[in-house]
């Protein structure tokens, strides 16, 4: 790897709260929770001082759960995660509300539902759009999951779906119950509404999530389209979309990006943006007004020995706040 193509300087951007999840009791794999370690890493191996740059909150985990037994199998460590949502919606909406640009670098996905919750308390009567570059859908539900695993259900939590229209499970009442509070996190919900996303670089989702994306006419993006159209015409069709929201977050996953370079996630999957797609985008993302959030998500070193996937997660997000407008 070179030397990001991002400048070193950043005084000219508007103020900037980085908050670090390390949570990773929402995935399957070991190992997320180590990710905004590696990106830091990174950046120290390109000689950056990106991260003494701005102020860190770093919100405590449940990751002791990890050691536990699993009690609701079709929402693994629920109760962890209801914890994580009302600890990262505090710190996200009082960033907000104190003027500063919520910079999330999280674990896993499953926390997203917290990011979310967290612009929502802190902007009740503002629209909001939600670009999320994943491979995965991440609409499942109790009622729907094939693994369990949380971080396939943020989005479902936004939208307060429960998609029992294609219920394979009968979660517990403990579970239902806990999952209800999921969604009613800031006392709204939904907090997002299905034609406020815009899917870019989706490719791996189930029958279930495909139902919900019919239903409710949700915008996929897929790579071949980015190829096909280019950056800058995806980008624009994509503000387009989102055109009546006051605010727009936008949540990247690693695994949006191809399988051969995505080695250090969790999930990764053939057919995926190029790292320079990735890049171009979120940097094109990061020029609009409207950008009020930015995540990056699922980098798991212990599954990639160069440390390549925290490498280029910190070459798209040095680029990106750079381009973060000045307030």
């Amino acid at each position: 790897m070179g030397i990001p193509r991002a400048f070193n300087t950043f005084e000219h951007m508007r103020n900037i709260k980085i908050i670090e999840v390390r949570s990773e009791i929402g995935a399957g794999t070991r190992g997320a929770s180590l990710g905004i370690d590696a990106i830091k890493i990174a950046a120290l191996d390109f000689m950056s001082s990106f991260f003494v740059n701005f102020p860190t909150e770093q919100i405590e985990t449940e990751n002791k759960l990890l050691y536990e037994p699993v009690a609701s199998p079709y929402a693994k460590r629920i109760q962890g995660v209801y914890t994580m949502y009302e600890r990262i919606a505090k710190s996200v909406s009082e960033t907000l509300k104190s003027g500063l640009f919520p910079l999330v670098l999280a674990g896993d996905h499953s926390t997203a539902g917290g990011t979310i919750a967290g612009i929502k308390i802190a902007k009740p009567k503002n629209r909001l759009g939600v670009i999320w570059i994943d491979a995965h859908a991440d609409i499942h539900t109790p009622y729907t999951t094939p693994s369990g695993n949380m971080h396939g259900m943020p989005l479902a939590t936004a939208l307060a779906f429960d998609n029992t229209e294609s219920q394979v499970h009968q979660p517990d009442a403990t579970t239902i119950d806990i999952w209800n509070k999921l969604k009613n996190i800031g006392k709204i919900q939904p907090k997002i509404n299905p034609e406020d996303i815009v899917f870019i670089a989706l490719r791996d989702y189930e029958k279930e999530e495909e139902y919900l994306i019919k239903k409710h006419g949700i915008k996929v993006i897929p790579v071949q389209e980015v190829r096909r159209k280019g950056v800058e015409n995806v980008v624009r069709q994509t503000l387009l979309h989102l055109s009546a929201c006051d605010d727009i977050y936008v949540s990247f996953d690693v695994d949006s990006l191809d399988s051969s370079i995505s080695r250090g996630t969790g999930t990764p999957v053939s057919n995926g943006l190029k790292e320079r797609e990735a890049e171009d985008l979120m940097a094109s993302f990061m020029q609009n007004h409207k950008i009020c959030c930015f995540e990056v998500t699922e980098v798991n070193p212990t599954l990639d020995k160069e440390n390549l996937m925290a490498e280029i997660a910190f070459n798209i997000l040095q680029r990106s706040v750079n381009l973060l407008l000045v307030n």
